[in-house]
């Protein structure tokens, strides 16, 4: 278990950013930042505004959702779409 209050902002601002993306498991993010699901969705609850967190935890538990990777379609094998440019300075560049 990693402590997500002693994260640096940069770390913290990427993790919600690939929290937000539903092509984004929840695995990836364990495996790049050693964040269980459950330090996630805490970390997600004190970063984000009250709404903004109550629409992502219903996006998410939603029956669509593929932040999981027993979910998901089993030809999906990437960690991020595969339209996503290159991510410099925490922010993706415009197409």
């Amino acid at each position: 278990m990693k402590d997500y209050n002693a994260l640096p902002p940069d770390e913290t601002d990427r993790i919600i950013e690939m929290a937000w993306e539903d092509r984004t498991p929840f695995e990836a993010i364990e495996y790049q930042f050693g964040l269980s699901e459950s330090e996630v969705i805490q970390l997600m609850r004190r970063q984000l505004k009250t709404s903004s967190f109550k629409l992502w935890r219903k996006r998410v538990n939603s029956g669509t959702s593929q932040k999981h990777l027993k979910t998901r379609s089993t030809q999906i094998a990437r960690f991020r779409s595969a339209r996503q440019r290159i991510i410099s300075n925490n922010k993706i560049t415009k197409r």
